[in-house]
């Protein structure tokens, strides 16, 4: 809302005044999927240059259904659906340095995470290639590291956030006694050195996670008694959404130097429905999707007063069940689209474009600056041991084509590693002889020519699936 004297004022440049959002056309869109009507507040949608993924109503257990980005249309009922969790699927998120990889927490307290093959599975996917379990209650969000290959964020309803390095599948950190209640939501800043995150305790932290300290807080940023969320600018400075004590839905934002006063705080309107913020660096636009709304509200943000700028609304006529975000390098440069979002229905997802419309059709440098690409900067102790890095840029000038299915390998510690100390030797008796090595080492010969032989059936059955696939798919 505008005070008057603003109207007065010179009409500021932006190339982002005029950005224009619309539906795809109907057969573009992906019918007949049960979304999940779990109470959360959590997107319920992830999406890739590859696939779309939404959690759905499942018996018996948690879901989430995989999509072909191609394949639009009616969604064959008995189309297979990634089905490890024993109790609702509450977050899921893809892996963004594999696109073949995607992360989900669940009410059964784990944290699993899958392979997805390049080509529709027959069978229900029921085997994750990692489980995490460290949470004692329901894990309701999870976040992948933006710069560090295989580090992965989950914050659960006891209150803890544990960071796992995925590709170990062991616990790196768990940040304990920094939440007094309910986690509403963690973010990352941009190189993964700070979260930020906020609670139902009314307040925002922001958090170094390798020092497992706050580095610092502000209480109640919204004086409302509704959950808050936050995210950090590419600048480090920070933007919420919350509520007023008269329950309007307010943003605001902040800087860490001086985080007492917000920069900006705006009032929006009185609807009851979380603001869900999701943020493009490479623009500095912010779009604003509210559980249960029927519009997205965008705004420009800037390092000049009055530093958040309204651009404008897409309004529909059906509420939204939650928000699927598509990466940068997900979009299609020809049509100048700057942004997808992939809005979820009752019974349906449809995808909505926003562009920039251009009447020249050459590649459009100013709309998309090199963005992060799908390589980490930093593995993942590399990070743990106190490195940072940005990002791995690329350029979208040719548009973007995702690389081929990548296998995530997991490398679980050989327990036989940790031998126990050399201490006082047994006295041997005669029933006793020392033949522990030798039997040892033909145990561990026999294990591994049986994995060896397993994984080659499994690669066995993979190519005939494979084969079935195409045959199947030729045949739609």
């Amino acid at each position: 809302l505008r005070p008057p004297a603003m109207s007065r004022r010179v009409v500021r440049q932006s190339k982002f005044r005029h950005v224009f959002g619309q539906p795809v056309k109907a057969d573009q869109m992906y019918e007949d999927i049960r979304v999940s009507k779990v109470t959360w507040d959590s997107s319920f949608c992830a999406v890739n240059p590859k696939f779309v993924a939404i959690i759905v109503e499942s018996g018996g257990g948690g879901a989430f259904i995989v999509l072909p980005l191609a394949k639009t249309g009616r969604v064959d009922k008995n189309h297979p659906l990634v089905a490890g969790h024993t109790a609702p699927v509450l977050d899921i998120d893809w892996c963004p340095h594999n696109d073949n990889v995607i992360a989900s927490a669940s009410e059964d307290t784990t944290v699993m995470v899958w392979q997805i093959p390049d080509y529709v599975p027959v069978r229900n996917i029921t085997e994750p290639v990692v489980t995490l379990e460290g949470h004692s209650k329901r894990v309701g969000i999870i976040s992948w590291h933006p710069t560090a290959r295989n580090v992965l964020l989950s914050a659960g309803c006891d209150n803890l956030v544990i960071l796992w390095n995925v590709g170990t599948g062991e616990m790196l950190l768990a940040l304990e006694d920094m939440h007094t209640d309910l986690i509403y939501n963690v973010g990352w800043n941009r190189n993964g050195s700070l979260l930020v995150t906020t609670c139902k305790d009314k307040k925002v932290r922001v958090i170094d996670p390798r020092k497992q300290e706050i580095v610092a807080e502000k209480t109640k940023p919204h004086d409302g008694a509704r959950p808050i969320r936050a995210i950090f600018m590419a600048d480090g400075k920070i933007f919420t959404t919350g509520f007023s004590k008269m329950s309007e839905r307010q943003l605001g934002l902040w800087d860490l130097k001086n985080f007492e006063e917000p920069i900006a705080l705006q009032e929006m309107d009185t609807s009851n429905g979380v603001l869900l913020p999701f943020y493009d660096s490479d623009s500095s636009i912010v779009y604003l999707c509210g559980k249960g709304d029927s519009s997205i509200r965008y705004f420009e943000i800037t390092s000049e007063a009055p530093y958040v700028h309204y651009l404008n609304t897409y309004s529909s006529k059906e509420p939204q069940r939650g928000m699927g975000f598509m990466p940068k390098r997900g979009l299609d440069v020809s049509k100048c689209e700057i942004a997808r979002f992939f809005k979820l229905h009752e019974r349906k997802c449809e995808p909505i474009v926003m562009t920039v419309p251009r009447k020249s059709d050459l590649f459009q440098d100013d709309l998309y600056p090199d963005t992060p690409g799908p390589e980490p900067a930093l593995e993942a102790d590399e990070w743990l041991s106190g490195k940072d890095a940005e990002p791995i840029l690329i350029s979208l000038r040719d548009g973007y084509v995702p690389v081929k299915n990548r296998e995530l390998k997991v490398v679980k510690k050989n327990i036989l590693d940790n031998k126990p100390p050399p201490g006082p030797r047994r006295s041997q008796s005669a029933s006793d002889p020392d033949i522990s090595r030798p039997a040892l080492e033909e145990v561990l010969e026999e294990i591994r020519a049986l994995k060896e032989m397993v994984q080659a059936q499994e690669k066995r059955i993979s190519d005939l699936e494979n084969k079935l696939g195409q045959f199947t798919n030729g045949t739609d």
